[in-house]
């Protein structure tokens, strides 16, 4: 069981603490900080793009937060007797606490309902930091299976109530994984973003889903379908349990794309099962430490935590999942967004799905394993696949 407790920082933020035990009394934020603004003056910025017809966030009070700090001066490390930080205990398991920097908040309200060239508002929604673990270095694949299952339960516990604030439409958990990827503290954590609108890409992702949903009467959820014919195909899976499959996408956009999803239609963290939630965590470290056994270095990555939005109809047909990224395509090579990518949104793949998976499958974690096997039945798949891989 993870039990939470929540406290206050300096300047009015909130921070809530996860432990597997009772009993934190959490000790008072000692730090002298100018009160935070809560009003719309406290705020960033959405303007509408009449171009696209999506909202962009302007934060430019963003430009002065930390950057990449040694570790003695590491803003989310436990408090010492020399030093307060962002977390005032002198030691914890897994934290949540507002971003001192946030682009989204701390306002929270509805977008203009019609808007137009020149529309803009306050940023309303949340941005929190969650904090994995009081070591400063490591990462998430390293953390023992009980410390991950706790940053599970912070996830769904997160994800529950920031969906209940005024005007939020999407809940995201992400975690940026090394300098290669733009993470601008080293200490293993994650954020999670509260848009008091629904996500461009969610948008996207929305139109086949309510689509197939309503094609095949309510009866399966388009995540459903794509996991079911990738466990039935085999060629691109990875690992599989009872409750989640991880596998290679069938038209995966990045040289290292997996998706870990679930076996039923499944909204978000919050609506997963304690069964569910133990094998996620099982499944998403072994992930974890074959994809940084590919190379003699860690892999950087994006882990992208999709839940579907709150609107209705987007809520009924769109799955949970994850999307893990990287643009690693070579040991020494990264992928680059250019022409056709980053203009277009056309994406152009350097390696076939197949051969990613099937480098994966043989792939071997560095860390010690540490977590529970899951169903030994599950089925194994090849380990041949075509030459081209992520070494080509």
């Amino acid at each position: 069981m993870t039990h939470v407790t929540r406290a206050q920082l300096a300047d009015g933020r909130e921070i809530l603490y996860f432990d597997t035990e009772a009993g934190r009394r959490p000790l008072p934020d000692a730090r002298d900080l100018p009160a935070r603004t809560d009003g719309p003056d406290g705020s960033g910025q959405v303007r509408y793009d009449a171009l696209s017809g999506e909202w962009v966030a302007v934060a430019a009070h963003r430009q002065t937060r930390t950057h990449l700090p040694p570790a003695r001066e590491c803003p989310i490390c436990p408090s010492s007797s020399e030093r307060s930080t962002e977390i005032p205990e002198h030691d914890y398991e897994v934290v949540a606490f507002e971003n001192r920097f946030p682009s989204l908040g701390p306002v929270l309200g509805e977008l203009p309902g019609s808007p137009a060239w020149g529309t803009l508002a306050p940023a309303s929604g949340r941005c929190e930091v969650v904090t994995f673990t009081p070591e400063h270095t490591g990462s998430f694949a390293e953390l023992p299976w009980d410390r991950a299952r706790t940053v599970v339960e912070a996830w769904s516990h997160r994800t529950r109530e920031l969906s209940a604030l005024a005007g939020v439409r999407q809940v995201f958990p992400f975690e940026n994984r090394g300098a290669d990827i733009g993470v601008t503290l080293h200490h293993p954590h994650g954020q999670i973003y509260a848009y008091s609108y629904v996500t461009p890409r969610a948008e996207a992702m929305a139109r086949p889903a309510v689509a197939y949903w309503g094609e095949h009467g309510h009866r399966e959820t388009l995540m459903e379908g794509l996991v079911r014919r990738e466990r039935a195909d085999g060629s691109r899976m990875i690992l599989e349990g009872d409750h989640f499959s991880a596998y290679v996408p069938f038209a995966a956009r990045w040289p290292l794309e997996v998706h870990l999803a679930p076996h039923r239609r499944v909204a978000d963290f919050a609506a997963l099962s304690t069964a569910e939630k133990d094998e996620l965590t099982t499944l998403y470290l072994d992930l974890l430490g074959r994809v940084d056994g590919l190379y003699d270095s860690p892999t950087p990555y994006i882990a992208a935590w999709h839940q579907a939005p709150l609107s209705p109809g987007y809520r009924e047909a769109m799955g949970f999942h994850l999307q893990l990224t990287s643009p690693r395509r070579a040991a020494d090579k990264l992928k680059y967004l250019a022409g056709s990518e980053a203009a277009m949104g056309a994406f152009i793949n350097d390696v076939t799905p197949e051969s990613v998976a099937a480098r994966l499958r043989s792939s071997a974690s560095p860390y010690p394993a540490s977590a529970p096997s899951y169903p030994a039945s599950a089925p194994s798949y090849p380990a041949s696949a075509p030459t081209q891989g992520l070494h080509a």
